[in-house]
């Protein structure tokens, strides 16, 4: 009926059933078949990109969190996941939890609460036997109720508990830390002079309440100038100011309006001898014996050899500016915390093949576990946390070349180092030694080791040629790159003038165009035969699967323009090199121009152990 559906033949999608399928029957009944014709076979699933632990193939998946998630639950809530699955794997199968970012939050959250309760605890120390035990407690009650209401405006303001709010909270609790202690000894000491308790803590919170107000100002106005900053080092720090100004404003609202309060109870108690105050008394019995007969005494000296004195504070000022202009003291921006995770990448030539990247990436690995086990019989811990290597793709810091590389010509390693406080070295000195250990192979055309960096901010070192043409240009920077191997100190030296793929331009010669060949028709058939066609596409399970067609691997050969033969429109076969002309054109793949002017750049990183080893980089 007109609801019936007609259907010839049946699915063929295996190996042998598509062999089998029938090209030609011949005139003595005899049949052509794809097998005959053919080989047929079945590959999985095409991976460009592979991990390896060791000799054994792995799977990388990776875990971002959301704007508004939480870092520090989100890897606990991953590790229970994987501890949960490494209970359902097969033997010998495992599942590791690999740079897990949020340690550093976490590290830095235990810094601020170890700095935190150490300088909560000096406070109650030096204060409990300086002044007393109750000024002691309500002065270092301030420093949590500071940081307590800092972080409700921080809640109420959008502002999450990262690094950078981590670090700005960590600076001002020093701070917070003096605020309290200036109104809290103000108050004892006018107790001591005579005055009534209320009274007291009224008239320190007075005179200190313009001095803490214009101490309290100005560092909030430094700190506010980082509002200023743009790009992307401006993102990253723009949660300082807001954080630091809460703090510091939730500080002077408890110096002020809180803590006189409680001064004025504490100091009411202070006309009885409490036993709990007898170190105090101890302390500051022994502390005006001190203040009486040796620092007045040292104080009246110095008075009377003031010049002398002063003489000799210009002498030694004048020295340390000689230190520091002479180059003895060395200058450094900024002390980056010691990092764990290194990189290695390479990229090969154009002719390299998929087993070549492999070679170099077996290679990677070997000269790293080999020297993870010299640096253990050196220092008795290997350094090696993880190690995964990679193919198909560059690890961390891509190479300038890679985007004119195909993903088989492409490889990397990512080595994670044991905590900086178990090691007495830098991962500086093991990339050093790691790049020299590495025997590079006959296809590699760059090869590259770096130290993760957080945040923004470029190379250590970056030297820009410009001015010339793109040939001088790069022959400038393939000599710079020369001479700036020689230092041990410098590593991840590269440019990003890479050379592109050899280019072959056919253009029809009046022979392939008298046998009726178009260049349109030649690209089609041409695009054909070197990457293959797809024949048919058909589902296989949650995936897709297609049949290709494609020429053995022996005849796309490097001659394969003058062996390879078409039909002409007259049925006869033609070599291609008798219709066409080849022009054989290289040049690199991307030339950078700034206001018009070719320019490349040269980069590095130099290592951070001795600033003096930058010095002579650019002294050179």
């Amino acid at each position: 009926g007109a609801n019936a559906r007609v259907r010839t033949g049946v699915e063929k999608r295996t190996a042998a059933d598509i062999g089998n399928v029938v090209l030609r029957v011949n005139p003595d009944g005899s049949k052509l078949m794809i097998g005959d014709v053919a080989e047929v076979r079945v590959e999985g699933t095409d991976r460009e990109l592979g991990y390896f632990v060791g000799s054994n193939q792995a799977i990388s998946i990776r875990v971002d969190r959301s704007e508004k998630g939480d870092a520090i639950d989100i890897q606990e809530t991953v590790q229970r996941i994987s501890d949960r699955l490494a209970l359902t794997l097969p033997e010998g199968a495992q599942i590791e939890l690999i740079r897990a970012r949020a340690g550093y939050i976490s590290g830095r959250l235990k810094i601020l609460l170890e700095n935190g309760l150490s300088g909560l605890g000096l406070v109650l120390i030096l204060l409990f036997l300086f002044l007393n035990a109750r000024t002691a407690f309500w002065v270092a009650a301030g420093i949590p109720t500071a940081m307590l209401a800092a972080l409700a405006m921080m809640y109420a303001a959008g502002i999450t508990i990262n690094m950078i709010s981590l670090f700005a909270l960590i600076i001002t609790l020093g701070i917070v830390v003096d605020d309290a202690i200036v109104v809290g000894e103000h108050a004892d000491q006018q107790a001591r002079k005579g005055l009534g308790a209320v009274a007291a803590a009224e008239t320190a919170a007075r005179r200190m309440a313009l001095p803490v107000f214009a101490a309290t100002t100005t560092t909030i106005i430094a700190f506010f100038g980082l509002v200023v900053v743009g790009g992307r080092f401006g993102d990253l720090i723009a949660d300082i100011p807001f954080t630091v100004a809460v703090v510091l404003a939730a500080s002077f609202v408890e110096c002020f309006l809180i803590l006189p309060n409680h001064m004025a109870h504490s100091l009411k108690h202070g006309d009885k001898q409490h036993w709990y105050d007898l170190p105090s008394r101890v302390v500051n019995k022994w502390f005006e014996w001190v203040r009486e007969h040796l620092f007045r005494r040292l104080m009246a000296l110095v008075l009377k050899a003031r010049y002398a004195i002063l003489a000799g504070a210009v002498v030694l000022l004048a020295s340390q500016i000689t230190l520091f202009l002479s180059g003895e003291v060395k200058w450094r921006f900024f002390n980056a915390p010691e990092r764990s995770s290194v990189s290695g990448n390479f990229s090969m030539v154009s002719s390299a093949s998929r087993e070549d990247s492999l070679a170099m990436m077996r290679e990677m690995q070997r000269a790293t576990e080999q020297l993870g086990r010299e640096y253990e019989e050196r220092h008795g811990l290997n350094p090696l946390a993880y190690v995964v290597s990679q193919i198909g793709a560059n690890s961390g810091y891509p190479l300038a070349s890679a985007d004119t590389k195909t993903p088989d010509q492409l490889g990397g390693i990512s080595i994670e180092l044991i905590d900086p406080d178990l090691r007495s070295y830098s991962s500086f000195a093991f990339v050093g030694e790691l790049q020299d250990k590495v025997r590079r192979h006959p296809l590699v055309e760059e090869i590259s080791f770096r130290g993760w960096r957080s945040g923004p901010g470029g190379d250590a070192l970056d030297v820009q040629f410009y001015g010339a043409d793109a040939d001088t240009l790069k022959s400038a920077a393939e000599d710079l790159k020369t001479a700036l191997l020689r230092f041990p100190a410098v590593s991840a030296v590269e440019d990003d003038l890479s050379y592109d793929k050899e280019e072959l331009i056919l253009e029809l010669t009046p022979q392939g165009q008298a046998l009726g060949f178009t260049i349109d028709g030649l690209g089609q058939v041409m695009r054909g035969r070197l990457n293959g066609i797809e024949a048919a596409s058909y589902p296989m399970g949650p995936r897709s699967a297609t049949i290709r067609v494609e020429l053995p691997e022996n005849e796309l050969t490097a001659d394969f323009i003058e062996r390879m033969q078409l039909r002409a429109s007259s049925g006869a076969y033609v070599p291609l090199a008798d219709i066409v002309s080849v022009v054989r054109r290289s040049g690199f793949s991307t030339v950078r121009r700034e206001n018009g002017i070719r320019l490349v750049s040269v980069t590095g990183d130099i290592s951070e152990d001795n600033p003096a080893d930058a010095q002579e980089v650019m002294s050179s």
